[in-house]
């Protein structure tokens, strides 16, 4: 049952250690490529594959079987995504206000980078869409999913509505392994994105600095703060929406009312007992859930930055003039009408988000993840020298000689 409490503690995520594990599956991939992933679909997922690759076949029959209003219900919130992510793009710039020189940066989409959507207790075609579309607005050219073998039709029509150019049948930290190095039928990737289990996480830890990640992403957390002018039936229902993701994920609301919490912990254990994934939502709000009764919503404001969920609700009266007073928070949901699955499914701003605090330094996933920038600079002969000695001067405080003599060499 959930707690009341007036103090916050975040839970502790205690797994068994992964790390000897996941290098012995990378270290494999590596060395034996296909023969590596193919045996460990064999262990871990329990399918004997001779072929990786999704084919035409394969991608046909799945929209065929989600159907044609299926399909429109991706393509409405592709759009969306499209729409708010655009509005992300950079722009790539050059100065030439001064004689004799131009500096510049320019934009340049990654070339290839690889999604990891997970499979087993759940698959989330929302993901697809969240992690693809941001690529492709960015400009990159290949955009390659990993995922289980036992493939959710939804899984593939969403990556076909995204514009994924292929999909591997691979999970865990073998798919990790296979963007990472290569392999005979898997692409090396540029950057890896994507949520998964511990296993893929410890993956991501591990090959980062061969290829980027996105972030090394813990449980799924809410954070609601929530004034006595609610109906306890909507918080406890978005609490047991995030409950329901993961045995860890959490579940917090943030009161100043004590009959809002109470009246919001009968409901959560009404409303858990209609849940297809009960026993999920039933560890998680058990174990990671918790009710927080505070003074003020001030009071409340202050201990949501220094928690930095990764989604936040601010169900009060006036949540826009609460806004401005949130620091850290992944995403922020306004109002008692604009509940997390909004945003998760349809609403256009990414739902891959920072989790366990990382929000205080770190960002939603979106179109910068899948650029990068290079700079430029040209000087004219006179130029250079009108500045020499500046330079000169700078490089010897450093005692860079070399760097001075560069310089000297061209003006003196």
């Amino acid at each position: 049952m959930i707690k009341i409490t007036k103090n916050f503690i975040r839970p502790e995520i205690n797994t068994p250690d992964v790390a000897n594990i996941v290098t012995e599956i990378l270290n494999d991939v590596k060395l034996n490529g296909d023969s590596a992933i193919l045996k460990y679909e064999n262990k871990f997922d329990h399918v004997n594959l001779n072929n990786l690759i999704v084919s035409e076949n394969e991608i046909n029959s799945a929209l065929k079987s989600v159907g044609s209003d299926y399909i429109k219900i991706l393509e409405h919130s592709a759009e969306n995504i499209k729409t708010f992510h655009e509005k992300q793009m950079r722009q790539s710039f050059i100065i030439s206000d001064k004689p004799g020189i131009i500096l510049g940066q320019k934009i340049i989409p990654l070339e290839k980078v690889g999604l990891y959507v997970p499979g087993g207790t759940a698959s989330y075609p929302s993901s697809v869409l969240m992690n693809a579309i941001p690529a492709k607005i960015a400009g990159c050219k290949k955009i390659y999913m990993a995922t289980p073998p036992e493939i959710n039709p939804e899984i593939i029509a969403a990556a076909h509505v995204a514009g994924v150019n292929k999909i591997f049948k691979m999970g865990g930290a073998q798919a990790v392994g296979a963007f990472a190095y290569g392999t005979e039928s898997v692409p090396k990737v540029d950057k890896i994105v994507g949520p998964g289990n511990i296993y893929v996480a410890e993956a991501k830890r591990q090959v980062f600095g061969r290829v980027a990640i996105d972030m090394v992403a813990g449980p799924s957390e809410i954070l609601i703060i929530a004034d006595e002018n609610n109906d306890p039936k909507f918080l406890a229902s978005d609490m047991l929406a995030q409950s329901e993701h993961d045995k860890l994920a959490s579940a917090i609301l943030i009161t100043n009312s004590e009959t809002l919490a109470q009246n919001v912990k009968d409901e959560i254990e009404t409303q858990i007992k209609n849940l297809k994934r009960y026993e999920i939502a039933r560890a998680s709000i058990d174990n990671n859930g918790a009710i927080i009764l505070i003074n003020d919503i001030t009071e409340a404001v202050k201990l949501a930055n220094e928690i930095a969920p990764e989604h936040l609700e601010l169900c009060v009266k006036n949540p826009f003039e609460l806004l401005s007073e949130i620091k850290n928070a992944g995403s922020i949901f306004l109002g008692s009408y604009s509940p997390e699955a909004l945003g998760d499914y349809y609403a256009g701003p990414n739902h891959t988000l920072p989790t366990m605090g990382t929000a205080k330094f770190s960002s939603p996933l979106s179109v910068d993840d899948f650029i990068k920038k290079s700079q430029f600079i040209y000087y004219s002969e006179e130029a250079l020298k009108n500045f020499s000695d500046d330079i000169i001067k700078f490089a010897n405080s450093e005692g860079l000689t070399g760097h001075a003599e560069s310089i000297s060499i061209r003006t003196k």
